[in-house]
């Protein structure tokens, strides 16, 4: 039988970009998605953070339920959440960014930190550290947060999110080692900043892919 794994989502357009991953990277695994886009919304308007946690558990739950043998959260702001849900499900449960905050790490003790959401800094820093101080190096983080960027993607003006975006982190990759790209909805831009900087740059997705399959093949 095949493996089933479950999505959770905060914003919607990712769930389309999720499925095409895995199509292109898993096509074996039986995969669903659950979207909840509240989340995401209700931790930028400021709602307090383990309310927010506490329905992000209950979206790790109800994947459970549903016969996930792995869960993958892909958004980075609901991260510490993830944490809580680990101790109430059986199965495996990712963190979209793990993989590349462990990469990110190994490249190099400066490490920029480019995001559109401002509640993605304090979860993608304290991500950060956890992965150093598991391979015991020190770090240094500098983030930078464009949410003008975030604005223009939520409006559809992803040509002027993309702009933004670009102009950053020619700004921020000339004084770190590497330079994270802090969300999934940024991941697109990966290949042709990574080729155009001096800086190495880094995004979830493809680095998330690689951890899905050795989990996969693990269970």
């Amino acid at each position: 039988m095949a493996k089933r794994v479950g999505f959770i989502h905060t914003v919607g357009f990712l769930v389309e970009s999720f499925r095409e991953r895995m199509r292109a990277a898993h096509p074996e695994a039986d995969s669903f998605h659950i979207l909840n886009e509240s989340l995401l919304q209700d931790l930028l308007r400021g709602a307090p953070k383990p309310l927010v946690y506490r329905r992000v558990v209950s979206q790790v739950v109800l994947a459970a339920e549903a016969g996930a043998d792995l869960i993958v959260v892909t958004c980075s702001s609901t991260s510490p959440a993830v944490d809580i849900a680990r101790q109430i499900v059986p199965q495996p449960v990712l963190k979209i960014d793990d993989p590349m905050a462990a990469e990110a790490v190994r490249r190099g003790p400066r490490i920029g930190l480019l995001c559109t959401a401002s509640s993605t800094v304090e979860p993608s820093t304290a991500l950060l550290r956890a992965h150093a101080a598991g391979q015991g190096r020190d770090v240094t983080i500098t983030p930078l947060v464009k949410p003008d960027a975030y604005t223009a993607l939520m409006a559809g003006d992803r040509e002027r999110h993309d702009a933004i975006i670009r102009e950053a982190a020619r700004e921020l990759g000339q004084g770190v080692d590497v330079l994270v790209l802090a969300q999934a909805s940024l991941a697109h831009l990966q290949p042709d900043l990574d080729a155009a900087l001096a800086t190495p740059v880094l995004a979830s997705p493809p680095l998330l892919m690689e951890a899905i399959a050795a989990a996969l093949r693990e269970d």
